[in-house]
């Protein structure tokens, strides 16, 4: 059985692996995108489908006024005692000297069941895990946050005992490992094999010069000693492998005593001139989820198959494939009571009052709320792009009254990067289509003087978006039969964390359906479908 990277398509970034039997999860980041974190669930290692998002209350998570790429930075999974426990950090303040950020534990007997209510841990840094010991004590690892002026902002890596017991951290903090010269060391992971403690993590910041570092100890407070081939894995030095950025990593033993480690990876953009001495660019779908081979070598280390460079196919384990059913069609005709898992909002739930698929059944009714510039309230409901070529459809219903309503289709990386083909309102036009574009916080309206009207007689407008590759189009239809472009190329890249101010940003880009009313009166558009189709 092969397997072909990645196996997350998409913005799927900090993978967290564990196993329980003979099936497999892996927990991923959602940043500013509720629910919180995905779990998904694998038999081989190589299918694999969304199980579930497990913190899905705001009494877990309330990330309102959150900045862009806040939120749920890298969760950890693990099983322990006959149930999950998921450790993940809220991000509330990136920008400045601090990372204002709280870590805490939610449990639950299955993945996809109801999960506990918070237990805060501590607040000194991000990206905590949780490592259950043979002895039974069980230690909380995270990176610490030094926000004085002249110091390396990541202090280091800190461990303190959690007391199941107490529900809190108890004992002494110390600081284990400093990292090495490369430094921004942070995504610690603790395991046990053979009498030693290895702490795996990801160190050079999450572009691409990242990597993961591994290094061991007798004792589970250190000393350290770093793999002797470090990096265990890295892209850097490899500028035209495909999979770019590889690093921040967790490793799996399978119940067919095998191994292997998953990381977090991008694809850049082809680029125009072949003939560049670095193909590095652009990543629009985000940093997604890889996955290697591991194997041991009598030193005692782990090493990468084949080496530390990440590699596009890999052979699976000796154990039989089971494929899943899609668990996103194509069409979502809306006719169900619960939204696809691979729907999010921003920030928070929309509650019902801000989303229904009841109101009108067999449609999904957005009320109209804030802008897309908002950190608060946006009634916007969208999916990951999974795909360099994919065809995004909508049918919409919408009747504004005011140039301060308006709904339609969205491609979207964070509130000052996205763009908006919309049905709005125009006082000598009456309804129109209008398209938005914000530029890194910069905005332009292409159809300025020249929207284009919509027929009395058409209830319903059609929207469509076609990415290819490295630009994107959007069109329309008043019948869905006959399509009209609109005459604007919108380039993919600008929807990447490589190009939002330069680099900095965390998630990928996203398509899907809004409505504003900026008015207050709540106005609402009615959705009848959602397509998204690959056609590459």
């Amino acid at each position: 059985m092969k397997i072909q990277n990645p196996i997350l398509t998409g913005f799927h970034p900090d993978p967290c692996i564990c196993r329980r039997g003979e099936d497999y999860y892996i927990a991923v980041s959602t940043f500013e995108w509720f629910p919180g974190v995905g779990i998904y669930h694998s038999k081989d290692l190589k299918n694999w489908r969304l199980l579930s998002r497990p913190l899905n209350r705001m009494s877990q998570l309330n990330m309102m006024g959150n900045p862009d790429s806040g939120g749920v930075w890298a969760p950890a999974l693990s099983y322990s005692d006959g149930k999950f426990w998921l450790i993940y950090t809220d991000v509330k303040v990136t920008d400045g000297q601090w990372k204002d950020c709280h870590n805490y534990l939610v449990t639950c007997e299955e993945p996809d069941g109801e999960w506990s209510e918070p237990i805060h841990l501590n607040s000194s840094g991000f990206d905590p895990s949780l490592f259950h010991d043979e002895d039974g004590k069980k230690y909380f690892v995270n990176m610490m946050w030094d926000h004085r002026i002249g110091n390396h902002p990541f202090y280091g890596i800190v461990l303190q005992e959690y007391s199941d017991a107490a529900q809190r951290l108890v004992g002494e903090k110390k600081i284990i490992f400093k990292g090495t010269d490369i430094k921004l060391t942070e995504a610690p992971h603790l395991y046990k094999w053979n009498g030693y403690y290895y702490l795996l993590t990801a160190e050079g910041g999450t572009k691409y010069d990242h990597q993961a570092t591994i290094a061991r100890s007798k004792t589970i407070e250190g000393p350290y000693e770093v793999h002797p081939e470090n990096p265990l894995i890295t892209s850097f030095p490899y500028p035209r492998n495909p999979l770019q950025k590889a690093g921040h990593a967790s490793i799996v033993q399978t119940h067919t005593d095998e191994w292997f480690l998953v990381h977090l990876t991008g694809r850049p953009l082809p680029k125009e001139n072949e003939a560049l001495l670095d193909p590095r660019g652009f990543c629009p779908l985000g940093r997604e989820t890889a996955i290697q081979r591991l194997v041991w070598k009598e030193d005692g280390w782990p090493y990468i198959e084949g080496g530390n460079e990440p590699s596009l196919e890999i052979e699976g384990p000796k154990m039989a494939e089971v494929k899943w059913e899609r668990d996103f069609e194509e069409k979502d005709d809306f006719n169900s009571e619960v939204l696809n898992l691979h729907f999010q909002t921003l920030r928070i739930p929309l509650g019902e009052d801000g989303v229904s698929l009841t109101d009108k059944p067999g449609h999904l009714r957005l009320y109209g709320r804030e802008s897309l510039t908002s950190k608060f309230t946006q009634a916007f409901v969208a999916r990951r792009w999974q795909h360099f070529n994919f065809i995004a459809e909508t049918k919409v219903a919408f009747n504004p009254n005011t140039f301060q309503q308006a709904a339609g289709l969205v491609n979207y990386y964070n509130t000052e990067n996205w763009s908006a083909l919309q049905i709005t309102w125009n006082e000598e036009k009456g309804r129109v289509l209008d398209l938005t574009v914000c530029d890194n916080f910069i905005f332009d309206q292409p159809l300025r003087g020249n929207e284009i009207i919509i027929p009395d007689s058409s209830e319903y407008v059609y929207l469509r978006c076609e990415v290819q590759t490295n630009t994107y189009h959007y069109s329309y239809s008043f019948d869905g039969a006959d399509w009209s472009i609109i005459p604007v190329t919108l380039h993919s890249y600008k929807l990447s964390d490589d190009y939002i101010r330069g680099g900095g940003f965390f998630t990928g880009a996203f398509v899907g359906m809004q409505c504003q009313d900026t008015s207050g009166q709540r106005k609402a558009a009615d959705f009848d479908y959602f397509t998204y189709k690959v056609t590459e």
